[in-house]
């Protein structure tokens, strides 16, 4: 998709043809929209596609006419129901005249800006425009990873009675959005401080302030990656643990109730036997009231046998 927005009297508006100053913003972009956006600003179409790959990696390339900055941003995806989290690269390509961002999707990081919902931004201020979306994008980071540690602690109160391996590969998965997560902010810090050294990236007086909010934003951001990552690798052995001792309690109720229930089942069957005629017959059985007689002593026998096994230490 390719939408052209501009800053007219303050206000931002989707314009028809790209001017001075204008963003062009290419989300999920077709090979005709890449095409007709490197004609019409010159840029290298390799570089238009860059960030469509997944993999591409965070950087700053400085070529003679642009500036292409890669970071990566968070991303959510819907898998059965259920939220996973992803980074993905966005690019923004800094010309003379204008700002175009690529992204393989249409990320929420950039829908404040278009929507006129950021102080002060302002598609002319091309620099600050772009500290403004590392700082989204830095917030974004710390909203998922929000998300991710109450995720966690749901899945915790869950684990806590659960024989199943369902709620431990959930964590894993969150344990392995939280490496992803770590890896992009490492990967976007470096990019960060290339820009503090990069000529070309002009500030304006109000933007080391912001800069400074940017980078600290970022490093809330790999630290708390880092201990939520931490937690959860822990968690997920603690409860791995767990998860293998609820079974093992579930076992020792069914081996009790398997040995208490072989107890009658021996006399009944001893009872049940055909024996020849002439031969000694089992005790009681030529009585009117034998039968209850054997069927109180099998009960008896039952219930003592459960109390000794449940206070047994090979049972505990």
């Amino acid at each position: 998709m390719l939408r052209i927005f501009s800053t007219i009297n303050g206000q931002t508006e989707q314009i028809e043809k790209p001017e001075n100053g204008s963003w062009i913003s290419l989300s999920k972009p077709t090979d005709v929209e890449l095409t007709t956006v490197a004609q019409e600003t010159g840029i290298d179409l390799a570089d238009l596609r860059a960030p469509l790959d997944d993999e591409e990696r965070s950087r700053v390339d400085v070529e003679d006419d642009y500036t292409m900055i890669i970071v990566d941003i968070p991303t959510v995806e819907e898998r059965g129901g259920r939220d996973w989290y992803e980074t993905i690269p966005l690019s923004i390509i800094l010309t003379k005249n204008m700002i175009i961002t690529v992204c393989m999707q249409d990320t929420p990081v950039l829908h404040p800006f278009m929507e006129g919902t950021i102080r002060g931004f302002n598609t002319f201020m091309r620099s600050r425009f772009i500290l403004q979306i590392l700082y989204r994008n830095a917030t974004m980071y710390l909203r998922y990873l929000r998300i991710i540690d109450r995720e966690s602690d749901k899945l915790e109160l869950k684990l806590r009675h659960s024989m199943q391996n369902r709620e431990i590969v959930m964590l894993m998965e969150l344990s392995k959005t939280l490496v992803y997560f770590t890896t992009s902010l490492k990967s976007n810090e470096i990019v960060m401080e290339k820009l503090t050294t990069l000529g070309r990236f002009r500030q304006y007086p109000d933007d080391e302030d912001l800069l400074d909010d940017v980078i600290t934003e970022n490093k809330q951001a790999i630290e708390m990656a880092n201990i939520y990552s931490g937690v959860l690798a822990n968690m997920t052995d603690a409860f791995a643990s767990i998860v293998s001792n609820n079974l093992n309690n579930v076992m020792r109720i069914f081996t009790i109730i398997s040995i208490t229930l072989s107890i009658p089942t021996l006399i009944f069957s001893m009872y049940g036997m055909n024996f020849q005629e002439g031969m000694l017959g089992m005790p009681l059985s030529d009585k009117p009231w034998g039968f209850a007689v054997i069927i109180l002593i099998s009960v008896a026998m039952s219930a003592v046998v459960t109390w000794f096994l449940t206070r047994s230490r090979m049972f505990k």
